[in-house]
């Protein structure tokens, strides 16, 4: 047998070369490859002894050569390919380790110029992992240190490697060189809002026991070269794996605690907020929080801004929750929430700003839509007040509300009062139902709605919906504006002498 390695990262390199040694089989390598495993005590063929040229245009071009592609590439079970090889005087290649450069790196290194990137982009590399994959009938392609000791595994035991084995790792070097050239498409269409052609590529996280339901498999996968992503930095320290489920609620529970700054407590269910609150504690929050809806927040996610501390500790243990993410923990507050040894406690590491040009995308049937995330942070700037007038702390409650609608289920209502949830209606199909709902849920769990504020994140194309806010006692409506019949629905709240706020902006999240 007769092996050619190439590769950037040397983990695992020396130790999985002598195993094939060990085995018989010779060693030829490029450059620093050949250097590292000499450095090994290991005999090695070079490049260049093989193709008669030495390395040119300062390593860009070595491996690139007939009598390592037509190695590599030729049919074992083609006698005209046999022939042209013994004609040319060229010897087959039976296995090919290679990676790649780090690209990434280089464009995630602060300081980088587009000279140093561009360098960064390989080229003999992803060709020769093609044709070690192509030629995968014959061929061991592999791309990755984590094969290293199956591939020498199989060897020992049988002398060779399954069909189903090479086309296991036929299909890595091809997931490899696919995920490389997105990088770096990627990077070249910085700048570009819709690409001519949109390329992805997605590193699996986990694997989930199962999706939305049993029947459905499932997994998460990250975007390859996303600064940051949903566990990005994120540790469990306690429970069982974290389901599909569990993983939608925490990312939509996260991206509605970024909108604020004082402590916050997050509460989602079924992707929508259940319970939300801000206040000067984060043990205070989070009752703010629970008391929005404590039905709904039974085996909730529940997500802080905030350290746990040891009295919130104690409050979590005594209720059920799935998911419970902070950025710290007390120590005693880990001993009283280990009681509960089912919930699945994740600490969030990640101290990194937030990157807010993240698109959004929605699989549909056969395709994807892509639209820019809604990052926009609600504050008073740009909100017009149409009739009425708003205390200081009215506005609080405008501005906590409309940050809250956002992230719930469109047609969305949201109630709140002293900077906490008090009632929401989601997912109605008319935004009458969703105020009806988010006023009875409001009343069925104890909360009073006189003086409440009411946040919609559309317009109120009738005056329906505001006159039932109206009736149970809400002083302030905030909406985006813009129906033709604004004029009849600003009368009717201004004849109940309330206040309504346009925002100009809307926020539908379907």
């Amino acid at each position: 047998m007769r092996a050619l390695i190439s590769v950037y990262d040397k983990r695992g390199l020396v130790p999985f070369a002598r195993g094939l040694a060990d085995l018989g089989v010779e060693l030829v390598a490029s450059g620093r490859t050949a250097t590292a495993l000499e450095e090994g005590g290991l005999a090695v063929t070079r490049v260049e002894e093989v193709t008669g040229f030495p390395e040119l245009l300062g390593g860009r071009v070595k491996t690139l050569h007939p009598r390592i592609h037509a190695g590599i590439l030729a049919r074992r079970d083609v006698e005209d390919d046999l022939a042209a090889l013994a004609e040319q005087d060229i010897e087959l290649f039976d296995l090919v380790c290679i990676d790649l450069y780090p690209f990434e790196r280089a464009t995630d290194t602060p300081g980088s110029s587009w000279e140093d990137v561009v360098e960064m982009i390989d080229v003999g590399g992803p060709a020769l992992l093609r044709a070690a994959a192509k030629s995968h009938a014959h061929v061991v392609p592999v791309c990755r240190p984590q094969d290293y000791d199956a591939v020498l595994e199989e060897l020992r035991e049988r002398g060779t490697t399954s069909e189903e084995t090479r086309r296991r790792l036929a299909a890595a070097a091809f997931a490899t060189t696919a995920a490389y050239d997105t990088a770096i498409a990627r990077w070249f269409q910085r700048g570009e809002e819709h690409p001519e052609r949109l390329t992805l590529a997605f590193d699996r996280i986990l694997e989930l026991s199962y999706g939305e339901n049993p029947h459905q498999r499932a997994a998460y996968y990250a975007e390859r070269g996303a600064r940051t992503h949903l566990l990005s930095r994120v540790e469990q320290l306690q429970g069982k794996p974290l389901s599909f489920n569990n993983l939608h609620d925490l990312s939509a529970a996260r991206l509605l605690a970024r909108e604020f700054d004082e402590p916050a407590c997050v509460i989602v269910k079924h992707a929508n907020p259940c319970g939300v609150a801000i206040s000067e504690t984060i043990e205070a929050a989070y009752e703010g929080a629970l008391a929005s809806d404590p039905v709904s927040a039974y085996g909730g996610v529940v997500v802080f801004n905030r350290e746990v501390t040891a009295a919130l500790g104690e409050l979590l243990a005594s209720q059920f929750v799935e998911v419970l993410f902070a950025p710290g923990y007390d120590e005693r507050a880990l001993e009283a929430l280990s009681r509960k040894a089912s919930t699945r406690i994740l600490h969030d590491a990640e101290r990194r700003a937030h990157v807010d040009s993240e698109p959004d995308y929605r699989r549909v049937l056969g395709g994807v839509l892509v639209q820019d995330r809604d990052w926009e942070v609600a504050c008073r700037d740009g909100m017009e007040v149409v009739c009425g007038s708003v205390s200081d702390a009215q506005w609080e409650d405008i501005v906590f509300s409309w940050r809250v609608v956002k992230h719930v289920t469109s047609n969305a209502i949201v109630l709140a009062r002293g900077r906490q949830t008090i009632g929401t209606g989601a997912g109605q199909t008319s935004r009458v139902d969703a105020v009806r709902s988010a006023v009875e849920k409001a009343r069925d769990r104890g909360h009073t709605t006189d003086g409440a504020v009411l946040a919609s994140d559309a317009f109120f194309p009738f005056a329906d919906g505001p006159r039932l806010a109206l009736d149970a006692g809400v002083s302030v409506l905030v909406q985006p504006g813009g129906s033709k019949r604004d004029a009849d629905v600003v009368d009717a709240v201004s004849a109940a002498g309330a206040a309504m706020v346009f925002t100009h902006r809307r926020h539908f999240r379907h």
